[in-house]
């Protein structure tokens, strides 16, 4: 089986119906980066690394991963208002009180996009809380913010 059909079963299972076109479409040029063992550890294109593939087989978002991700599938997004934008973006993490919405389905440790609400993708990181936790609290991490989209 090649290498990319193995990657793209490996993102509809993370993120859903979706997200293999997104990430890997067919004919695009990749650049991936492996293990002394040959396997693949991060996947790049023009746009900048889409993910890095963990030793669990989940991967972890890069911002041009995020953004492709945010434009094709509906989840996993986490979204905050103006208060927070400027610290997001320059990589801070998000906490529950500045959360303006979160996707059901999101859980602990899910991979997520974090956007602005007007849209605009402004980070990629790890779900610390469940979307509910994200909504309802008015304190604690809610996003560990991987990397921001500062300008």
């Amino acid at each position: 089986m090649d290498e990319f059909a193995v990657l793209r079963r490996m993102a509809v299972y993370q993120f859903g119906r979706g997200a293999d076109g997104a990430l890997f479409p067919d004919g695009e040029e990749f650049r991936v980066e492996r293990s002394a063992s040959g396997r693949p550890r991060q996947v790049a294109s023009d746009d900048g690394r889409l993910v890095s593939v963990g030793m669990d087989g989940r991967f972890t978002l890069g911002l041009a991963g995020g953004r492709r991700l945010y434009d094709a599938v509906d989840g996993y997004r986490v979204t905050v208002g103006d208060e927070s934008e400027p610290f997001v973006r320059d990589g801070r993490n998000v906490f529950a009180k500045f959360v303006a919405d979160a996707d059901d389905a999101i859980r602990p440790e899910d991979e997520v996009v974090v956007e602005h609400e007007r849209g605009e993708v402004i980070a990629v990181g790890r779900a610390e809380l469940d979307a509910q936790g994200m909504r309802d609290f008015d304190s604690g991490m809610a996003v560990k913010v991987r990397e921001g989209a500062s300008d």
